[in-house]
Parts: C-alpha cells; sequence; structure tokens
C-alpha cells in the first residue's frame, strides 16, 4: 500500500535531518538502515530529496546537504540563527547566576558580541554588543585564540590595564590551561574591576562556532569560576546539541575542540 502523504512527509523529513545532522556524508546504506525504511521507499524518496536539492551527492555516491541549505546559509546571518537558538541558554544562565550573560562570534579577524542578557544587579549590568574590544583582554576572545580558531596578532599588543596580558608566552600558558580546564578567564584585563569567564560552543562538525560567557565585577566573580566555568560549560553542551540536533558530550578535554 502506498504510504499516506503525512506518511511520507514524515520520511521525507527523517531523511533529511539524518543527513543534514550527520558529522559526515552518508551512504545509500546508511541512510536506510538509520532510517529503518524500506530500500525501494528510502530509493524513491532520495531521488525526489534530490531533485528538489535538499539532498545532493558527493563524488562517491554518499547523500549530504543539497543546494538549498547552501542558498539559505549563504543568505542569512549564521549570528541571527545562533541567537535564535540560544536565547533559551542566555536566559537559563542569567537565572542561575544572575550576572551578564554574552555570547560572540568570530568574524573575520575580530570578535562580535551578538547577544547579550543583562545582569540583574545594579552595578555589572553594560552593553557589550557590537563593542570592538582586544580579543587577548577578555574571555570571550580568549575562547576563540586558546581554541585556535583566531591567532594572535602580529606586533605589539593593547594592554588597557596593568594586568592585561601581552607576554605572548604568558599567553600561550594561559591558553593552554584554558584548553585544559575547559574555560577561559579574565581579572581586571579588560578594565579594573571587570572579569569574566567563557566556554566554547561547538558545531555540527566540532569545530568552535562561537563563544558563551558572564562577566562582572571582579569582587564577585573571581572566586567562582571554577562553579561558573562548569555552569557555563554544560549549557555550552546543550547549546552544541541544538546546533547539531543531538546529544553532546561536555567540552572537557584540551583539543576537544
Amino acid at each position: 500500500m502506498a504510504a499516506s502523504g503525512t506518511q511520507a512527509v514524515d520520511r521525507a523529513a527523517l531523511l533529511i535531518s539524518t543527513v543534514v545532522t550527520a558529522t559526515e556524508p552518508l551512504s545509500f546504506a546508511d541512510l536506510q538502515e538509520a532510517c529503518d525504511l524500506p530500500k525501494s521507499t528510502t530509493s524513491r524518496m532520495l531521488t525526489a530529496l534530490e531533485r528538489s536539492e535538499l539532498l545532493e551527492r558527493t563524488d562517491d555516491g554518499s547523500y549530504v546537504a543539497g543546494g538549498l541549505f547552501w542558498l539559505y546559509a549563504a543568505r542569512h546571518d549564521p549570528g541571527e540563527d545562533l541567537v535564535r537558538l540560544a536565547r533559551q541558554t542566555l536566559a537559563a544562565i542569567s537565572e542561575e547566576t544572575h550576572e551578564t550573560v554574552n555570547l560572540s562570534i568570530a568574524r573575520g579577524d575580530r570578535v562580535v558580541q551578538v547577544a547579550q542578557v543583562d545582569s540583574q544587579f545594579l552595578l555589572g549590568t553594560r552593553d557589550w554588543t557590537q563593542v570592538d574590544v582586544p580579543v587577548h583582554c577578555n574571555s570571550l576572545g580568549k575562547v576563540f585564540l586558546a581554541w585556535e580558531v583566531l591567532p594572535l596578532t602580529d606586533g605589539p599588543l593593547e594592554q588597557p590595564t596593568d594586568a592585561t596580558i601581552t607576554d605572548r608566552d604568558a599567553l600561550a600558558a594561559d591558553f593552554k590551561r584554558s584548553r585544559r580546564r575547559g574555560w577561559a578567564t579574565t581579572v581586571d584585563e579588560l578594565e579594573v574591576g571587570l572579569a569574566g569567564v567563557a566556554v566554547p560552543v561547538l558545531g555540527t562538525r566540532g569545530q568552535v562556532v562561537a563563544a558563551l560567557g558572564v562577566s562582572g565585577p571582579t569582587t564577585r566573580l573571581e572566586d567562582r569560576f571554577d562553579e561558573l566555568g562548569r555552569l557555563l560549560r554544560n549549557h555550552a553542551t546543550e547549546l552544541t546539541s541544538r546546533l547539531r540536533g543531538t546529544t553532546a558530550s561536555p567540552i572537557t578535554k584540551e583539543g576537544a575542540a
């Protein structure tokens, strides 16, 4: 008996989601097994999805996301999609910490903060979105440096405060510590009295796509870095799961990103 219209749509959606959330191209056999569909149904559905450019085949015949996905990506700012998916995460972190919560992405050689939830304390609220700050002296920027998304710029590094680390060997050691524990920190390095902690957010293929962090007065944060780092790491794992459409593992080991 032919599948009903609703059943056909469900099967097609299952094939698309399986391909799009996979970390590598999938063969026909992989898809048939993963979706538990008859061979003839799988073949018919895949042919239709190729015609509509929702899926396409690589040179070896494996399936990947089709041209319509790439067209969408080209026409939309990926930061907007990330912010939409991260709203729940940002709100949850704000509720748990009461501090300023930020989400940032790398754009070219800069780090751009694309979303913020303000501190619930009177002291500590400032809008950092779209503010251009030196990458090496804020915790969000340090994530992109430590996980080698961005290189450290050549030449002398800015030193906004006496606490700013500008020695390259000292920064390399700081980045290594960040990767080992899973989060980056700053204390008085961007502004005297301001501290921050941030973690990487991974994308569909395990690459660092964003940094998630909290900031606030040094007197409130510096003794809570381990607590906040673990909390952020757990929330970043949940956000990674939403980005991937799968269940992700916590980002804890050096080189995991």
